[in-house]
């Protein structure tokens, strides 16, 4: 009943015409029969347990009645001259202007009246249901609704959505349009102006028709040509505050020292095993150290010294730290690759796996393509002194630096993007394969045999080879691929930045694991020379 109610009240405010119409119907005998008049503060209750409520709330609010002490928090609701342009603040982070031209419309073609209502607040967006539609293609990245272009997948700014009314009368295609401000507080990114269209069934969606978005500084300017309910949807960028970025640093300074001293031992260590039997797979490996040695010593190197500078100095010295660490980073991801196609050959061609001079053209590959880059974006300028921003306690935006690439290099991002994003992609992509394909002949070598083992044997087994898969992906460098999981939260940039930064420990545990494993081939070749004929040609250190 209480349904039927509202939907007979929103009818009669259509045909009454409502406030600051010629809305007044005379009968035969002279009489008027006024609509039927809501209080202000009960018209969103009312109309939100409609179907639509949204159209209902739009059509009740500028006509409803404030009496008693009316007071509602980010809500105006009062009268303005159509002669004169409005402005107005629902609250400090949205501001409409409201030109004379759309004021005058929204009063009617027939209407004599010098004033209309205004009606301007905020609503929260938990109230505006998605269509079944949108809701699939906003959970998908790849899907874009016709009326909703791809980058403007997101969420409310602020989860809030801003409501505008002037008149009795529906507002649309204006001449000159409404100017909408949205402030906010540099936290969000591909932010687009979007208005609501309501389905059925108390569902909606966002649509763009009718609205352009420009950005300045911290606001969103959203210029549109009607008046409904308006939104900036945008995408959220993840912020690091002062304390969790000083714990990520602390995180990273000393995994990135315990990783310099772990690695030297691991090098001090392949060469021992390389002095004792000869074998690629180790110069392999001790190259990848070497890389790593190099990444971590650079990268504290740049952090330090930046300290001794002022914030406008730059230097030779940085600029070459800056070289010094591009390089060891494309060294590093370049002797990952490396390794993959080491283990590749391995696993495939098995047999055939004798190339002339091999180390040699794998240290081309893996030395030289890095220098080679780096020279070229050197020469370019691309290195400098970089600025990394985030917010403090006080909510107040701070710096720290490091030598890395020039903030003030035009084409810095690109630069950044292809070597630091695409490159290693593609290297945890092709590795990932790598792994996939060792567990798969893990897998097929333990069916027949493996299973039929006494339960510690088993058990040995597999521990064994859990261990040599953990050291396999640190070898691989698949825990670069958790680079996409810093996107998204917190807890992810800290299992990057524990991972990443220990890197050289984990190279030190997969050298101890291969010395060790080099002592017991060693052992049960004395005991029995026929063993060592017996070994998978696949071994991982071959």
């Amino acid at each position: 009943m209480r349904i039927v109610f509202i939907t007979l009240s929103c009818l009669s405010v259509i045909h009454g015409g409502g406030r600051g119409s010629s809305g007044k119907e005379n009968d035969k005998d002279g009489a008027t029969e006024k609509p039927t008049r809501h209080l202000c503060q009960n018209v969103f209750n009312e109309c939100y347990q409609s179907i639509n409520w949204t159209s209902c709330y739009e059509k009740l609010i500028s006509t409803c009645d404030r009496k008693g002490r009316f007071f509602m928090p980010n809500f105006i609701h009062r009268r303005v001259k159509v002669s004169e342009q409005a402005d107005e603040s629902p609250t400090e982070m949205h501001r409409v202007h409201i030109p004379s031209s759309a004021l005058q419309k929204s009063k009617g073609g027939g209407s004599q009246e010098e004033e209309v209502v205004l009606v301007t607040t905020v609503f929260k967006s938990t109230y505006f249901m998605l269509s079944p539609s949108q809701r699939k293609r906003s959970r998908s990245r790849s899907g874009f609704t016709p009326n909703l272009p791809v980058h403007s997948q997101g969420s409310p700014l602020g989860g809030l959505v801003l409501f505008v009314r002037a008149g009795s009368h529906p507002v649309k295609d204006l001449s000159q349009p409404i100017k909408l401000t949205f402030q906010h507080d540099r936290q969000a990114k591909s932010g687009i102006c979007v208005s609501w269209q309501e389905l059925q069934n108390r569902t909606g969606q966002w649509i763009t028709d009718g609205c352009d978005t420009s950005e300045s500084g911290d606001t969103f300017v959203c210029n549109c040509n009607h008046l409904s309910f308006f939104a900036v949807l945008v995408n959220p960028v993840l912020s690091v505050d002062e304390a969790n970025s000083t714990n990520l640093s602390y995180i990273t300074y000393i995994g990135s020292a315990l990783s310099v001293f772990f690695t030297v031992i691991s090098l001090i260590i392949y060469l021992c095993l390389q002095r004792r039997r000869p074998e690629k797979a180790i110069s392999v490996h001790m190259q990848l150290t070497g890389a790593l040695l190099c990444l971590h010593l650079s990268f504290l190197l740049c952090s330090f010294w930046v300290w001794h500078l002022s914030e406008t100095e730059e230097g030779w010295v940085c600029r070459f730290l800056g070289f010094f660490l591009h390089w060891s980073l494309l060294a590093t991801l370049c002797w990952t690759a490396v390794e993959g196609f080491h283990l590749y050959l391995l696993l495939v061609q098995v047999f055939n796996i004798y190339v002339r001079r091999y180390v040699l053209k794998l240290s081309l590959v893996g030395w030289g393509l890095p220098t080679l880059i780096a020279v070229v974006c050197g020469i370019a300028g691309v290195y400098g002194k970089d600025s990394l921003q985030h917010k403090d306690s006080g909510n107040q935006n701070s710096t720290s630096q490091i030598c890395w690439m020039s903030k003030d290099f035009p084409q810095r991002l690109v630069v950044s993007f292809i070597t630091t994003v695409a490159f290693p992609c593609l290297v945890v992509l092709c590795n990932s394969c790598m792994m996939g394909l060792v567990l798969f002949k893990l897998w097929h070598v333990r069916g027949d045999t493996g299973w039929k083992q006494e339960k510690g044997e088993k058990r040995a087994r597999l521990w064994k080879d859990c261990a040599t898969v953990l050291g396999l992906s640190c070898v691989l460098g698949l825990p670069w691929g958790l680079a996409g999981s810093t996107y998204m939260s917190l807890p992810g940039i800290y299992l990057f930045t524990i991972l990443n930064s220990l890197q050289g420990v984990f190279m030190f545990l997969w050298s101890v694991a291969l010395l060790c494993k080099s002592r017991s081939d060693h052992n049960s070749s004395i005991k029995d020379p026929s063993s060592s004929q017996k070994m998978m040609t696949t071994s991982f250190n071959n």
